[in-house]
């Protein structure tokens, strides 16, 4: 039986304002603000989508009331002065019309304001910091050119100074707060939040680490609280009983101690609520220098990690809570009947599809495209770009690749059935083309089904293109070839090359031996496919299990391989990856949890390219939790019966113990069968992997591009 969602679904209410179910937009930075802060047609755009799709309340994330003192981002919204009002009067005016709340978070950045930063302006804060991000493993997770972005404005930035805040500032401060709730309500906003989490101004008051104060607004929790409770007090009053106001907290703090504590969050939530506060919003962090914590406090990794410490919240405060963390539909609306939480924020799920509240409400959860949990969203904001989403090439692009119907539909062939492939022939179908999709093996999915073993997210939007392409009325044709002679006599007015990447195996002295893998070596093992190439490489037994595997159809689902290999793989303790990108450290990771002893060693300074930077700083930390030795700037790597011996940067000879060496690089673009196509008269575009290797944001993003111009 389907699920009904029925308590999710469900109208709920903060103070004065009905909403007409718990599904909120988590505020979010976005970086798709007009100059000076302003809310333009891009910013409405992005918002109105998520409102059209059924969200009951739009929160703006991140706004600035001070801007540009104070702010924290390049494209950071504001609603500092009366120029700000009419953007956001416009954004209000079309989220109601689609039956939708708009809700404003209020933020003065603190610590963290990169634009006072910028422009040399101190920086506010309670006390002189202790501790800076320069004190953990943040910076080393960045590749070469992505450090050099993110340090290329702090080297013009000169000494940084800061601003401990006198009584006085805290009177301007809460004026602050106080005068942009007016401006936001005056546009048409129908609730205020106040950012007092992440290490922005409000929180650094309440984190002991930061606090280091001897007045009133130091020292105890009930005085470290009692900015945040001035600043409500001071909201409510300007804004007047009608308006819900309420703050985000910080639950918690990760990955380092003596900051803030549940024990503590409870405190001041119930202060909060003591002073007027309509709500909480749960939030956590975590130590400013972790890469980690960008995937852990703020944006966490971790199912439901938020909700034991949201139903605490709720049973102290006596306010609605609302609570954000990798909530599932499913599991948001068991919590919200078994009175844990009240509402909840969804972020990259409203990233991957905006519609996923109406498509509950339809009955029809399985057609929700599916977050993959790659990080892509958060982590343009360390660089100062605007929001992406890795499965929704239209988030932030809203106007720009919508689907218009085909002003003269075509036949279109699109060959090669991986995410770019099916991406592509579901968009043209949508456009109202007529689409052909061929694929040479038996399963749609390509290389993605073989990554999804190792990494299980990619599943889901495997599987959901697979359902799209289903019931777009796409023809679909396995196990063929898409040679000139197939496509002359299908009649088909254009193609579309999606084949993929090639992979060689790089020129490495003992490659060739039985002990060596190469990736596609890997995909074949690991799906059954092929085995008859493998007879060098697998004994009997190994090949006639994953045979029975294929026939059976148990090893065209990731899902058992990742269960299965459990307890059984056909690899020995020692294994060495050659190649410290993606592939490999997915690899590295998956192995390990297996209970193999895995060395990483590749001829580059950095790992983790094709990994976005938070969920490569969360992969390395895993990684390393897990005993993987990397070993970066590895030269000279040589294969041998048992071992791999490489030179080190020192320039010293090295050999490490391997019974089986994987080799995880040496893929590269493909367009063999584009240029033949051409040449035999066909009108052919290209998109993938077989242009350069982009994974599934590179696929995504190249049919969004392909379906605007065919």
């Amino acid at each position: 039986m389907a699920q009904s969602f029925a308590h999710l679904l469900q109208p709920g209410r903060i103070g004065a304002m009905e909403l007409k179910n718990r599904i909120f937009m988590t505020p979010m930075g976005s970086n798709l603000a007009d100059e000076d802060g302003i809310t333009g047609d891009r910013l409405r755009a992005y918002y109105v989508e998520r409102a059209k799709g059924g969200t009951a309340l739009i929160t703006m994330g991140s706004v600035s009331i001070g801007y540009p003192e104070g702010s924290g981002n390049w494209r950071n919204e504001a609603i500092a002065d009366d120029r700000h009002v009419p953007g956001v009067r416009a954004l209000a005016d079309e989220l109601h019309a689609h039956g939708a709340k708009l809700a404003m978070q209020l933020q003065h950045a603190g610590l963290v304001a990169m634009n006072d930063m910028r422009d040399g302006r101190p920086l506010w804060t309670p006390s002189e910091p202790l501790i800076g991000k320069d004190s953990g493993d943040m910076m080393d997770g960045f590749l070469e050119d992505e450090y050099r972005i993110f340090t290329a404005p702090m080297a013009a930035m000169g000494e940084i100074r800061y601003r401990v805040m006198t009584a006085q500032d805290i009177e301007e401060l809460v004026q602050m707060f106080a005068s942009a709730a007016v401006r936001a309500v005056s546009a048409g906003v129908d609730a205020i939040e106040l950012h007092a989490g992440h290490g922005y101004l409000i929180s650094s008051f309440l984190n002991p680490l930061i606090n280091r104060r001897t007045d009133d607004y130091g020292g105890s929790i009930e005085n470290r609280a009692r900015l945040l409770c001035d600043i409500i007090r001071g909201v409510k009053k300007a804004v007047g009983p009608g308006v819900p106001v309420w703050p985000r907290l910080d639950s918690q703090h990760f990955l380092i101690d003596g900051g803030v504590t549940v024990e503590d969050a409870i405190v001041t939530a119930r202060l909060a609520a003591e002073a007027g506060a309509d709500a909480i919003h749960v939030t956590a962090d975590g130590h400013p220098g972790r890469g980690a914590t960008y995937s852990t406090g703020h944006a966490t990794d971790n199912r439901n990690a938020f909700v034991p410490a949201a139903a605490r919240i709720r049973a102290a405060a006596g306010v609605p809570v609302i609570c954000p963390g990798r909530i599932e539909p499913a599991d948001a609306d068991r919590f919200i009947a078994e009175g844990k939480l009240d509402f909840v924020t969804m972020g990259r799920k409203l990233l991957a599809d905006p519609h996923l509240p109406a498509k509950l409400a339809a009955g029809k959860p399985e057609s929700v495209r599916p977050c993959i949990y790659c990080y892509t969203c958060i982590s343009q904001i360390f660089f100062s770009r605007p929001v992406r989403c890795a499965v929704n090439a239209e988030t932030g692009f809203e106007r720009e690749r919508a689907l218009l119907p085909a002003l003269k539909p075509k036949h279109v062939a699109v060959v090669g059935g991986g995410p770019a492939g099916m991406e592509t022939a579901r968009r043209l179908a949508k456009k109202g083309h007529r689409v052909t999709l061929i694929e040479m093996s038996s399963r749609l999915g390509g290389t993605a089904r073989f990554a999804s073993i190792a990494y299980a997210p990619n599943q889901g939007i495997v599987d959901w293109l697979k359902r799209e392409v289903a019931e777009a009325g796409i023809t679909l044709m396995l196990n063929r070839r898409a040679t000139p002679e197939l496509l002359a006599s299908l009649g088909v007015d254009e193609v579309v090359v999606a084949t993929g990447a090639k992979r060689a195996m790089p020129p490495i002295p003992g490659a060739d031996m039985p002990h060596v893998f190469s990736g596609d070596d890997m995909r074949r093992l690991m799906l059954g496919l092929d085995l008859d190439t493998l007879t060098d490489k697998t004994d009997w037994t190994t090949r006639t299990a994953m045979k029975l595997g294929a026939l059976t159809g148990l090893t065209a689902r990731p899902g058992f391989i990742r269960a299965a290999s459990g307890y059984w793989m056909p690899f020995g303790e020692r294994i060495a990856i050659i190649g410290g990108e993606l592939v490999g450290l997915e690899l590295a990771e998956f192995l390990a949890k297996r209970g193999r002893k895995v060395t990483v060693l590749d001829d580059a300074a950095k790992f983790g390219a094709g990994l976005q930077v938070v969920r490569r700083w969360r992969v390395l930390d895993e990684i390393r939790e897990l005993g993987v030795t990397l070993l970066p700037q590895a030269h000279d790597v040589e294969i041998l019966d048992g071992q791999v011996r490489y030179t080190n940067p020192n320039g010293q000879q090295r050999t490490i113990a391997a019974e089986q060496v994987i080799v995880a690089k040496g893929a590269t673009g493909d367009e063999s069968l584009a240029d033949a196509l051409r040449a035999a008269g066909f009108t052919v575009h290209t998109a993938g992997d077989c242009t350069g290797v982009g994974y599934i944001e590179g696929a995504m993003h190249d049919a969004a591009e392909l379906a605007k111009e065919i």
